[in-house]
């Protein structure tokens, strides 16, 4: 009984120290020099810094990667490599999101720990600290889940959508239920790659039933044939409208033009009613989610003064449609600028780039221009 005993410790002690050498150990990869909650952020809290916020949310996402592959690596609960990335900022794992196709976990919700926020004197959550975070992940080139993520890569390479899947359900029944438990302004939803296709399709299919969720997108998806095909018939029409705007028009065409014209509401009006503005973080060198960066010609403000750090509020363009930040340090190789890790880099610096993106304007159309709820009766 005792040898027994000795081979487990030791079997244990064996695992310790592959953890602590792992490359994904939060040690190892994560960020540097970042403060753990602490009672002054009961006077200045970290969770209003967005460098600080984007982090930890990026935090959050890696923690889900590292979720399946200690499933997929069996790891035990005292080499498990995935709490390491949400427990120095006072969270724990709620609940896992599963792919009932292959029983990968593609997501998961954290929550705030008050216990463990007690124990070091935090006696209330922080301002701007969310109460509960789904993050989900992108695509893992692991054998036990690449048919399952490559499939809905693909579904959104073909559609540029995916509601489809059943992972668009479950993910958006988690968001759901959490935002009508803590209230949405509570609550936050974050993904990288596949995750943030994920993630922005869920949190608008909310904002249409009037739940508006801080929703965080690293790396998303911009690239499907329904976008170029899209983009083909645009251009199509342009040459077309070009070509007749070089014919001689009668008045009767004029006041149908004009007449046409009046039936379309500004875009003042159709922006003014938005309430959802999702965050996405980009990078040029990253051709998945670099079509994000391309301007959209028919936007009304020049957004030339808005470039600044990311924690730097613009002052004007009142029809931001959401708040693109772009990183760009030159040409990078494709896993480097499409990594997570980027986004919690102590170097990193971004811009804030666009309001008037092309690819959101489009993919945020049918949200804000929705008609008006009808009038409660009383």
């Amino acid at each position: 009984m005792a040898k027994h005993n000795a081979e487990d410790e030791t079997a244990a002690e064996a695992a310790m120290e592959v953890a602590v050498a792992h490359p994904y150990a939060f040690h190892v990869s994560g960020p540097r020099n970042l403060s753990s909650p602490n009672w002054r952020d009961l006077i200045n809290s970290s969770w209003k810094d967005g460098n600080y916020k984007r982090t930890v949310i990026a935090c959050f996402i890696q923690a889900v990667y590292l979720l399946e592959l200690d499933r997929q690596e069996k790891r035990r609960e005292e080499n498990a490599l995935a709490p390491k990335w949400w427990i120095p900022f006072k969270y724990k794992l709620a609940q896992t999101l599963i792919d009932e196709r292959d029983g990968s976990i593609f997501g998961a919700i954290l929550e705030w720990d008050r216990a463990a926020a007690l124990s070091d004197l935090i006696l209330i959550r922080p301002s701007g600290a969310p109460r509960a975070v789904l993050a989900l992940r992108g695509t893992l080139l692991k054998s036990p889940t690449i048919r399952r993520d490559i499939e809905d890569d693909l579904r959104f390479l073909a559609w540029e959508s995916l509601k489809g899947s059943i992972r668009f359900k479950v993910a958006f029944e988690a968001l759901k239920s959490v935002a009508e438990r803590y209230g949405s302004s509570n609550v936050c939803v974050a993904g990288h790659s596949l995750g943030a296709g994920f993630a922005l399709q869920v949190g608008k299919t909310l904002a249409k039933e009037g739940i508006f969720v801080d929703t965080h997108l690293f790396n998303p998806p911009s690239v499907s044939l329904a976008m170029s095909l899209k983009n083909m018939g645009e251009k199509a029409s342009f040459v077309w409208r070009r070509f007749k705007s070089m014919l001689p028009s009668s008045s009767e065409t004029q006041a149908t033009i004009t007449e046409g014209s009046d039936q379309t509401p500004p875009s003042s009006i159709i922006m003014g009613t938005k309430k959802w503005v999702p965050h996405l973080y980009v990078n040029n060198s990253d051709y998945i989610c670099c079509y994000y960066n391309e301007t959209d010609p028919a936007g009304t403000e020049d957004n030339n003064s808005n470039g600044g750090k990311e924690n730097v509020r613009p002052t004007t363009n009142r029809d931001m449609a959401a708040k693109l930040f772009v990183m760009s340090k030159g040409k990078q190789k494709f896993m480097e600028a499409h990594g997570l890790e980027q986004w919690w880099s102590q170097d990193l610096e971004l811009q804030l780039a666009l309001h008037n993106s092309k690819l959101i304007n489009r993919q945020l159309k049918s949200l804000y221009s929705l008609p008006p709820p009808p009038p409660k009766q009383t």
